[in-house]
């Protein structure tokens, strides 16, 4: 029993598991403290709040709606969180999920305002818009050895700029948001769930099959990468470039797909955002969204596994979105975007944490190694 447990200690899915849950737990209890600080009288029910959300309605209808309402937010970031974790196993850091998420969302708007198109070419333009700018900054990794944190950092503020002016050209003429979907165009709009799913979400009109596509494409991430010959060779390239070039393996190639399927991946999670007329977008924002940089803890919360994102995406909207529900006389509901702040924040030392659990485990076993030496040791002498 002893033995399993201490396999199990050593199994790489259940470090990250554990890892992730210690990021959780020091986060909510930082939140907490600061709730404490903050207005001690009711620190304890905000926290419960925050992380209950659609759970503090009473009606079981007004429940599932609003749970249907985050599992909306919780697609595009899952896709973003894919596109950081399929880089970042091929040894790249795609900093720039949130450009190539930005593009994606341009693309699909504009050729559903502006050209009628229907969704599935709305999604399509998305995906390619996402591919062609991760391609750039691959091109420049690859051909003129330009860190790819550089290029996509750059190409980010490029994007928004590119973005509010192209899609200024179809806003409201009072405002400066892009016009609805509803409205303008609805067979743009991603199709609904089936009608017994729709039911169970209340018939939230903003559940469609952007829910379960996601998490098809991350189960398709996990068989590419675990599961392929070209996954292995990516994989490779991003171990060692020259030693898969020794091998025959087309490095540069390589490096190239990596950041467009990484780009293309954000780029579908911004069309299955705005193609369900949850959002729209606004023209004179100056900041970039935060879906794509919230992709990068969600991947490392996720363990950098993609199966593990599908949870930690989950999560971290289901804590965000929390905040709407806290009682606004004593607190701020950016106190959930502060929490979940904190857990991205700590995000950055999963890997740190599964290290240090290794070390504990190495020394706990030199310790035992040594007691059960000196014990045969002891054991041989009474013998003589």
């Amino acid at each position: 029993m002893k033995e399993q447990k201490r396999s199990l200690l050593r199994n790489n899915a259940v470090q990250s598991l554990l890892a992730s849950l210690l990021c959780i737990l020091i986060g909510l209890l930082v939140g907490y403290i600061v709730l404490l600080l903050i207005n001690p009288a009711g620190a304890g029910e905000a926290i419960v709040t925050i992380v209950k959300n659609f759970m503090t309605y009473s009606r079981r209808n007004a429940q599932l709606k609003y749970l249907g309402s985050t599992l909306v937010k919780t697609a595009p970031l899952l896709m973003c969180s894919l596109s950081v974790l399929f880089a970042y196993k091929v040894g790249l850091f795609n900093i720039g999920a949130a450009g190539q998420y930005v593009v994606g969302a341009g693309a699909s708007l504009y050729c559903a305002l502006a050209w009628g198109m229907p969704w599935y070419v709305c999604l399509l333009a998305a995906i390619v818009a996402g591919a062609a700018l991760g391609a750039v900054s691959g091109l420049l990794k690859a051909y003129c050895n330009v860190n790819e944190v550089i290029s996509c950092i750059m190409l980010n503020w490029i994007s928004l700029y590119m973005v509010n002016t192209l899609l200024s050209l179809v806003k409201e003429s009072a405002s400066p948001y892009t016009l609805t979907l509803a409205s303008t165009n609805p067979g743009a709009i991603l199709p609904a769930l089936p009608a017994f799913c729709m039911a169970w979400f209340s018939n939230n009109q903003y559940v469609t099959i952007a829910i379960p596509l996601s998490v098809l494409i991350a189960v398709a991430i996990w068989v590419l990468l675990e599961k392929t010959k070209l996954g292995y060779e990516l994989k490779a390239t991003g171990c060692n470039k020259f030693a898969a070039k020794y091998c025959g393996m087309r490095e540069n190639k390589n490096l190239i797909l990596t950041m467009a399927i990484a780009g293309a991946l954000a780029g579908m999670g911004a069309a299955m955002l705005f193609l369900t007329g949850f959002e729209q977008w606004q023209c004179t924002q100056s900041s970039i969204p935060g879906m794509g940089f919230n992709g990068i803890a969600a991947a490392f919360l996720g363990g950098l596994n993609p199966l593990g994102t599908v949870l930690s995406s989950y999560f971290i909207q289901h804590i965000t979105n929390g905040g709407a529900y806290v009682d606004k006389t004593m607190y701020s509901a950016q106190i959930s975007d502060f929490i979940s702040a904190l857990i991205i924040y700590l995000c950055g030392f999963v890997l740190f944490f599964k290290f240090a659990l290794n070390n504990w485990l190495d020394r706990r076993d030199e310790k035992r190694a040594k007691a059960a030496q000196a014990g045969a040791s002891q054991e041989g002498g009474k013998a003589e």
